[in-house]
């Protein structure tokens, strides 16, 4: 039997009793990162959130390994006991244990979801946005016109977005946001149930402006509130006012223009000379 296993988000004691058991009785887990399974399996151990170190085989199993690891231990699945376990959070949430349910689905393996904490459920619950309705959608693309056509969805969308942002990209989607609609209400959650969580709630403009001179760490979820109204975006006299190097101001000027990038670089070069 399969059995998907929630791991804490950050807090090791928001382990469930269910899960627990489930690791104890387990013969093999597969996990998206064998380094971090084991050493969650440790630190429950040492503080004796397990009652017992289980003797266990630990397997990997990503978008890179999974059809040579699934004829691997196809057999397995239905005769032992196997767990699957997100690093963090519940599995199969923007995880790889997606296709193993599918998996498991096409080909006749019984199998059980035991239920646990989630960033994005536990960020909503704290934003205190009052609308109940909301769409998760991650992490947008990196870069390029993908992640413009995906921004773009998000704030065009009636019900709340929630989004999931790393460290290195959250003050380039801030300054997005606070340029396309400055005065839409978002609510950042950073490192939920960790030692250095913290909430922050305002419009778009507001909260660049309060974390663009700060060193950004830790792993974020972003919620924008659904589009209520039509809202106006910044014209290109303001754009050429904001505080921000040439380069990114460069690219927001061209979106406006239509123009090349390194066209309103030398516009903005100049523009400051003057």
């Amino acid at each position: 039997m399969l059995t998907l296993v929630p791991t804490p988000i950050g807090n090791l004691e928001d382990i469930t009793i269910r899960a627990l058991k489930a690791i104890e009785s387990a013969s093999l887990i597969l996990c998206e990162d064998t380094r971090v399974t084991k050493r969650l399996i440790y630190l429950l151990y040492q503080r004796n959130i397990l009652s017992k170190e289980p003797k266990v085989q630990l397997l990997s199993l990503h978008e890179h390994n999974f059809e040579n690891r699934i004829k691997d231990i196809k057999d397995r699945l239905h005769s032992e006991k196997v767990l699957y376990m997100s690093d963090a959070g519940m599995p199969a949430i923007s995880d790889p244990g997606q296709k193993l349910v599918e998996y498991a689905i096409e080909n006749g393996i019984e199998y059980d979801v035991l239920p646990g904490a989630t960033a994005l459920s536990v960020a909503y619950a704290a934003s205190g946005f009052e609308s109940g309705k909301f769409c998760f959608k991650a992490f947008l693309p990196h870069q390029g016109s993908s992640r413009s056509l995906a921004l773009a969805e998000v704030l065009s969308s009636n019900i709340d977005i929630i989004l999931y942002e790393s460290p290195h990209r959250l003050l380039k989607l801030l300054e997005s946001l606070a340029i396309m609609v400055p005065q839409r209400e978002l609510f950042l959650a950073k490192e939920l149930t960790k030692q250095y969580q913290r909430y922050y709630r305002g419009n778009a403009i507001y909260l660049y402006e309060l974390l663009k001179d700060t060193t950004i760490k830790g792993e974020w979820v972003v919620i924008v509130k659904g589009n209520t109204e039509v809202e106006p975006s910044m014209s290109l006299a303001e754009v050429m006012t904001l505080d921000i190097p040439p380069k990114p101001k460069a690219k927001i000027v061209a979106k406006l223009t239509g123009k090349s990038v390194k066209e309103c670089y030398t516009l903005i070069q100049n523009s400051s000379k003057m």
